[in-house]
C-alpha cells in the first residue's frame, strides 16, 4: 500500500510529477515551488486516489497564501480526501480573517474544528499525522521543531480507506484579483538542485524508493528484493568540499572510504508488527569493498535529534557480512513496536563514521494475535 509518508517532492524539477496525477486548475512548478492559482475557480496539486493515510505522516512548507483583498472567502489548504465527497481531514489557511483551521470534515463541515490566528513564521510548516488511532495536527517554523495544535481520535474512514485516499494542496477565492498559493518541501527538508543518476536497489518489499547521493557517486547500495531507485545527486560547491577537512584529518589513523564522502541513501522501512523483519544492505561498487572491522549501529526514534524518543535500538540485530549489513529483527521484538518513526544506519571504524541509509519507519499494526 502506498503510504502518504512516502510521497516526497521538493518541486525543484519544474515539472508537475506523476505522483500529482489528479492536479487541476492550471497548477505549475517554477522556481522550486508548487504554484496553485487562487481564482474564483478551483485549483490544486492533487494525487490520484490511490494512497493511504493510516499510520502515515506528511508535512509541507507554506510559502505564500492568497491575498484576501476584495474577497469574503480566500484560502489555501492541505487536505487528505477520503474518496467520499466532503469527508476529509487536514488544514485550511483562511486568508480572510487570517486563521489556521484544523478540521476533520464530514459533508464539508467540522463543527468542532480548531482555529488559531495564522502566523506565517511560526506556522511555516504544517504536519498531519495518524498514529495508532489518533490524528495530530502540528506546526513548525523550520520543519524540525513541532508544536501540536489539535489531537483527535482517528475517524473510522482512515482505517478503511486503504489505497483510496488523495492528497490535495489547493486554493480558491470567491472574489478579488486572481493570485496564488505556493508550497514547498513536501515530506523533505532537502532543497538543493538535483541531478538524476541510476542505481540498483533491492528490498524485502515492492516499495519504490529514492537514494540521495552527494557528488561522489562512485558507490551504490543494494537491498534484498526487487526495489529500484534513482539516487538524487546533490552538487557540492567548492566551499562545501573544503569544509570536509575534519574527515581528512582522520586519514592518518583510519582510511576514509569513498562511501564516507556520500550523502546517506534514502530507505524507508515498512515493519509489520509481530513479524520477523529481515533486509540486507550491500555496497556493490567498488566491487572489492568490505565492511570487515567496521561496527554497525542503528536506531528507530520518534523524531531526529535529541528530542526524539528511542523506539527501538536496532544495533543488536545488525550483522556485518563483507560488503553487506544484515538487519534481522525477531518477531517478538517487532511486536513491541506501536508507533511510526525515523531511522538511520551508521558504520564506524575508529574516528570515521559513515551514515549509509536513513528514512522513515512505518509500522503496520498486527491484526492476528496469539
Amino acid at each position: 500500500m502506498p503510504s502518504l509518508s512516502d510521497l516526497v517532492d521538493n518541486f525543484n524539477d519544474a515539472t508537475v510529477g506523476p505522483d500529482w496525477g489528479n492536479s487541476y486548475g492550471g497548477v505549475f512548478e517554477s522556481g522550486g515551488l508548487a504554484h496553485v492559482p487562487c481564482t474564483t475557480g478551483f485549483a490544486g496539486y492533487q494525487t490520484a486516489y490511490s494512497w493511504t493515510f493510516a499510520g502515515a505522516s506528511l508535512f509541507v512548507k507554506i510559502v505564500d497564501i492568497p491575498d484576501p483583498t476584495g474577497a469574503t472567502e480566500a484560502y489555501c489548504g492541505v487536505l487528505v480526501n477520503s474518496g467520499i465527497d466532503g469527508t476529509r481531514i487536514g488544514f485550511t489557511i483562511k486568508a480572510v480573517g487570517n486563521l489556521l483551521r484544523m478540521q476533520s470534515d464530514s459533508g464539508y463541515f467540522d463543527g468542532a474544528a480548531v482555529e488559531i490566528t495564522y502566523d506565517p513564521v511560526q506556522h511555516a510548516f504544517l504536519r498531519l499525522r495518524e498514529d495508532a488511532g489518533t490524528v495530530y495536527w502540528d506546526t513548525s517554523p523550520d520543519g524540525t521543531t513541532w508544536t501540536n495544535r489539535r489531537t483527535l481520535a482517528s475517524p473510522a474512514w482512515i482505517a478503511t480507506a486503504i489505497d483510496t485516499c488523495a492528497l490535495d494542496l489547493s486554493a480558491h477565492r470567491d472574489a478579488g484579483a486572481d493570485d496564488e498559493a505556493t508550497y514547498d518541501l513536501f515530506n523533505t527538508l532537502a532543497n538543493g538542485a538535483v541531478h538524476e543518476g541510476a542505481a540498483a536497489l533491492t528490498a524485502g518489499s515492492s516499495l519504490a524508493g529514492t537514494a540521495a547521493v552527494s557528488l561522489h557517486a562512485a558507490a551504490s547500495l543494494t537491498v534484498d528484493s526487487s526495489l529500484t531507485a534513482a539516487p538524487v545527486v546533490s552538487m557540492r560547491a567548492a566551499a562545501s568540499l573544503a569544509a570536509v577537512s575534519d574527515l581528512t584529518a582522520d586519514a592518518d589513523s583510519t582510511p576514509i572510504p569513498e562511501v564516507a564522502q556520500m550523502a546517506a541513501g534514502i530507505k524507508h522501512l515498512l515493519i509489520e508488527q509481530g513479524s520477523t523483519f529481515v533486509q540486507t544492505y550491500t555496497v556493490t561498487e567498488p566491487a572489492d569493498w568490505t565492511w570487515d572491522g567496521w561496527t554497525a549501529r542503528a536506531q528507530i526514534r520518534s523524531a531526529p535529534a535529541d528530542s526524539g524518543e528511542l523506539l527501538l535500538d536496532l544495533t543488536p540485530y545488525l550483522t556485518v557480512i563483507g560488503a553487506a549489513v544484515r538487519l534481522a529483527i525477531p518477531a517478538d521484538i517487532t511486536a513491541g513496536l506501536t508507533r511510526n518513526g525515523v531511522w538511520d544506519l551508521e558504520l564506524s571504524l575508529g574516528p570515521t563514521v559513515v551514515r549509509i541509509l536513513q528514512g522513515k519507519v512505518t509500522v503496520s499494526l498486527e491484526v492476528t494475535r496469539t
